[in-house]
């Protein structure tokens, strides 16, 4: 996967968010060291480069806490809604991953010239 995909698949998952404002959404975070969070909370803010879900905590308190749109893409970072994932994880074919950058090129030129 390219750069230029990445930034897209990026732009998408941001656009996604960006419907979902003022929703309660599940998130699961990755946090390294076999720790893994999860918290339910409001997203409450979408910005270039982060969002903001605003959680639950004990009594009554809240807590904001912000993650990237690249954690998404990683998989860091899973979001959910009703127990339904709001993105499919991210894949590339792991046969485009092992050629050199000139075969995949080859390759796409003739995919397009066919």
């Amino acid at each position: 996967m390219d750069l230029n995909q990445q930034a897209q698949i990026v732009d998408t998952i941001h656009d996604t968010l960006h419907d979902f404002i003022g929703q309660r959404l599940k998130v699961r975070a990755n946090m390294g060291r076999s720790k893994i969070v999860e918290s339910e909370g409001v997203l409450t803010q979408v910005h270039p480069r982060l969002f903001v879900v605003e959680v639950d905590r004990k009594r009554g308190r809240t807590a904001r806490q912000s993650y990237q749109y690249v954690d998404v893409l990683t998989g860091t970072v899973e979001l959910s809604q009703n127990g339904e994932p709001l993105f499919e994880p991210f894949t590339f074919d792991e046969d485009e991953a092992d050629k050199p950058a000139e075969a995949k090129a080859s390759a796409e030129t003739e995919h397009a010239l066919a």
